[in-house]
């Protein structure tokens, strides 16, 4: 399960770097420019993607020829205000591939077991900020399509939420 260890890794030095520094540093341009790299730094790290991990494995798996499961699989052009909804249901159908991985000893267990880990992460994470309008179904609602379909919507559904 990957964390934001990154950015503490590179906000650190420069704090230090900054704090052994400070006043000296701050009198000539060259403090400036570190302070303002000290300050860009956080930012850029909090704009990663959240779900980079996920794409990540869904890459991995979306070839797999040993997943054969029809799953409910919502639209990549639902409704703005139904996306974390969405999201919830493609982790939920992300239970049953796991569930048809270990009866068949899949190559891709691991992968798709990862997928669930990070992505219940993310979503305990970021608690519901949304009501569910009426006009968001149900995951059972959706359509049932084959395992190449449900990854490949799944990998835009994310992909839209990372912009």
């Amino acid at each position: 399960q990957k964390t934001y260890l990154d950015s503490v890794c590179l906000q650190y030095p420069l704090y230090r770097l900054l704090n052994s520094h400070c006043f000296c540093l701050v009198k000539s341009g060259m403090g400036l420019i570190i302070f303002f790299l000290c300050a860009y730094v956080p930012k850029t790290e909090a704009g990663h993607c959240k779900w980079a991990e996920v794409l990540k494995d869904l890459e991995r798996i979306k070839t797999s020829k040993d997943i054969d499961v029809s799953l409910y699989t919502a639209n990549a052009d639902e409704d703005e205000e139904c996306q974390e909804f969405v999201i919830r249901c493609f982790f939920l159908e992300t239970e049953v591939i796991i569930q048809e991985c270990t009866i068949k000893n899949c190559s891709k267990t691991q992968d798709v077991r990862n997928i669930w880990k990070n992505g219940n992460y993310t979503l305990e994470n970021n608690k519901l900020t949304s009501t569910k309008s009426k006009k968001c179904k149900e995951c059972e609602e959706y359509e049932e399509k084959n395992f190449t379909e449900f990854v490949q919507n799944f990998v835009k559904v994310i992909q839209r939420d990372c912009k």
